[in-house]
């Protein structure tokens, strides 16, 4: 199959690959850099970005909105002219200003899900940031669209579905995710195109659909590609890699991961999710693990209620302090068996032709 480059506008992927957004601090400017200077497009997650800074535990969305315009511009500087975007979640606290913080630092890319982002378009006006909603039904394809188009006069410049087998918190009930088998997926990704599709039509505009979840080989590319999409969005298999943000630790948890040690779990925040089985589900299962402070993460937090801080859990994994972090992955995680650089990933997924 030939691969083509994937056009957002007057952005040009060479490799029609995304790196997902991973959080809380595995996709960082050193694995966005990477793989938006071998010709895809390299995305920062901005949650909790901040949690290496001093002030962090006591001012965290001032360090945050200040690590994305650092993160950013250390992206950039890696990527040599490289696509850098940054995955922005609606559930974030202020999440408008992590946007303004997003578009003042120059990021080309700005993908937002765990919500709707209803007002990402004003929230992006007069730049030149293009804007990309996460979908994973027709019909949330269809309002996110019809609102756009309605209120602002826009609409989104790619879209993304996201399907059951990606990573981190997912936007399916744990029933769904019980029986992603029974679930023909592929006929909703052809029906969200259509209707992106019909939508861009109306407009003369060209929306690019990329898929995520669950794209982990080029075979796997070929697949969504076949369906009608123009791209995808890879996550898990950019862990495993040299240039990512996490620890060595937190990358040997997925080496060492086995089928059976991916589950889907409830999240403290109010969403189900997809992790690797550890020490530490072990005894969240059983009860509350104390927390201190609370770092405004996510508006559906309710700190008092909370079985654990999913900040200090998220944090603690990607430090590599396993047995008391959560360790977010995708359904794919256990096929991760050696360490590899991100330019020998990217040419695995560039046209061969």
């Amino acid at each position: 199959m030939k691969i083509e480059p994937l056009v957002i506008g007057d952005l040009i992927a060479k490799i029609p690959v995304i790196q997902g957004g991973m959080g809380v601090g595995v996709s960082l400017s050193n694995l966005a850099g990477a793989v938006a200077l071998e010709g895809g497009i390299g995305v920062i997650s901005t949650a909790q970005i901040g949690y290496r800074m001093p002030e962090f535990d006591l001012h965290p969305i001032e360090s945050n909105l200040k690590a994305i315009g650092e993160e950013i511009k250390k992206a950039k500087e890696i990527a040599k002219g490289g696509i850098i975007g940054v995955n922005i979640m609606v559930a974030t606290q202020r999440y408008e200003d992590y946007v303004k913080a997003a578009v003042a630092a120059g990021v080309d890319l700005i993908i937002s899900g765990a919500g709707l982002p209803m007002s990402l378009p004003e929230l992006v006006k007069g730049a030149k940031t293009k804007i990309a909603p996460i979908v994973s039904s027709v019909k949330s394809a269809q309002v996110i669209c019809k609102y756009w188009l309605k209120k602002y006069n826009y609409l989104p410049d790619m879209v993304v579905i996201e399907g059951p087998k990606a990573g981190g918190h997912l936007g399916f009930s744990k029933e769904q995710l019980d029986n992603i088998e029974e679930m023909d997926y592929d006929t909703e990704i052809r029906n969200i195109i259509e209707e992106v599709n019909k939508f861009g039509k109306t407009q003369e505009k060209e929306i690019p659909v990329v898929v995520a979840g669950g794209i982990y080989t080029r075979e796997d590319m070929e697949h969504a590609l076949s369906l009608g999409a123009k791209g995808v969005q890879v996550a898990t298999r950019f862990v495993t890699t040299y240039e990512c943000d996490a620890s060595d630790a937190y990358k040997q948890a997925y080496l060492n991961a086995k089928k059976e040690d991916i589950v889907i779990v409830k999240s403290p925040v109010g969403m189900p999710g997809r992790a690797i089985n550890n020490a530490f589900m072990k005894r969240a299962a059983e009860g509350q693990i104390p927390h201190g402070r609370c770092h405004l993460c996510v508006q559906t937090c309710k700190p008092a209620e909370t079985p654990y801080c999913i900040t200090d859990a998220l944090v603690n994994a990607v430090k590599g302090n396993l047995d008391e972090g959560l360790i977010f992955c995708g359904e794919n995680a256990w096929r991760s068996e050696k360490m590899e650089s991100v330019k020998d990933i990217m040419q695995e997924f560039a046209d061969k032709n």
